[in-house]
């Protein structure tokens, strides 16, 4: 399944005001691999997930999901392929009911409304907020507004699953629930984050950047357990491997 991996080579980005961002960002992640994002703020990480996704475009080096090279051209059949939960769910609820909003990139690619409907119940009823497909988004709870915007993700039925702080702003339970369903998703996942623990718990591998590098890239138990790489990185290792 080669449409499945991602590969990023020699990636450089600086924003308009010439600040540099990823200086140099290489690494390929294989189909069905979970692989954590982690750094200080203002390390790179959304940057990285928005260039993927071909928000921004690299000023140099290339990507490529699959065989398919991340172009302006390609990227409609690119956004077919990779889904991105923003950190702020509200950034993609907009819509006055949560069917519609779910529904909303569906109708864009000009489905037939049946394969939308179909598309729409079977995502909410994985992220198990069926019920609420008739209720206003401004009026959901923020773990109800993070499941939502998964499942809009999920009705266009990528291949790869990105998410950008997804935990932020979740209660315990909602948290817990946003894991167990992560960890049932066979998708590729690309999470970025700063719950440690909930790296920790799925993904197998971990790439740390600092200040626009890859400054390790490897198992996760290995990289979060390392105090003094977490400290370099200003990090903090999981609390569930902090000493009391």
């Amino acid at each position: 399944m080669t449409h499945h991996f991602i590969e990023v080579k020699n990636v450089h980005y600086s924003y308009p005001d010439g600040n540099k961002a990823l200086n140099g960002i290489d690494f390929k992640i294989n189909y069905g691999e979970t692989v954590g994002i982690v750094g200080a703020n203002g390390a790179g990480k959304s940057t990285l997930l928005n260039i993927i996704l071909g928000v921004f475009f690299p000023s140099k080096g290339e990507i490529n999901i699959g065989d398919i090279p991340l172009t302006k051209k390609n990227l409609p059949l690119i956004r077919q392929k990779v889904g991105l939960v923003f950190q702020n769910a509200d950034d993609q609820l907009f819509m006055p009911t949560v069917y519609d909003d779910v529904a909303f990139g569906l109708r864009n690619f000009k489905l037939e409304e049946r394969e939308v409907e179909r598309r729409v119940i079977k995502a909410l009823q994985t992220v198990g907020i069926l019920h609420l497909k008739d209720k206003a988004p401004y009026r959901l709870s923020e773990g109800e507004k993070r499941a939502a915007a998964i499942a809009s993700v999920l009705s266009m039925e990528p291949d790869i699953l990105i998410m950008d702080e997804p935990t932020t702003s979740l209660d315990p339970k909602s948290r817990r629930r946003l894991i167990n369903l992560l960890k049932e998703f066979n998708h590729t996942k690309i999470i970025a984050s700063h719950d440690m623990d909930m790296i920790w718990e799925l993904c197998e591998r971990t790439i740390i950047i600092k200040e626009g590098f890859i400054i390790a890239d490897g198992l996760t138990k290995e990289i979060l357990s390392n105090e003094n790489l977490m400290e370099e990185s200003s990090l903090e290792i999981p609390l569930r491997l902090q000493k009391l």
